[in-house]
């Protein structure tokens, strides 16, 4: 066998076990891509079934996308740019989380102002510690 067919029959078999990371990743940040549009859009439309739906798929597509970006890193390396666009995918996930942590403190607290003391348990003891009898006007005998 000549040197030059030995170098191609190298080439062809090293092709075959290192796919393109391109390739494997592109479908996978899409699908991640996507699930964040489609939780945007049940966001803003306030759609509670489909937010929680496409809050799952959303998790799962993540789940995949790191899991082959990590194999793809043992492999050789990630392209730049998708390293990037998988970077800027999780920070629109932290900034929606961080909106919707401060919306849900922002309900909490209107919920108090219209409803004080919905969140509390009822007192069983003063601030002296004694027993506070509840009064509702019926006595009970035994």
């Amino acid at each position: 066998m000549s040197a030059s067919a030995v170098r191609l029959a190298a080439s062809t078999s090293a092709a075959v076990v290192a796919p393109d990371p391109r390739s494997e990743l592109e479908p996978v940040l899409l699908r991640v891509e996507q699930r964040l549009q489609d939780l945007q859009g049940s966001l803003a439309a306030r759609d509670m079934p489909c937010l929680e739906l496409h809050a799952a798929e959303l998790h799962r597509a993540l789940g995949v996308a790191v899991q082959q970006f990590v194999q793809a890193a043992r492999r050789g390396g990630v392209p730049p740019d998708l390293r990037q666009r998988l970077a800027q995918a999780g920070a629109q996930i932290a900034a929606q989380r961080d909106a919707l942590a401060r919306a849900t403190a922002a309900m909490d607290r209107a919920l108090d102002v219209l409803m004080p003391g919905l969140g509390q348990t009822p007192a069983l003891y003063s601030a002296q510690g004694a027993h506070e009898p509840r009064s509702s006007g019926a006595s009970l005998q035994a």
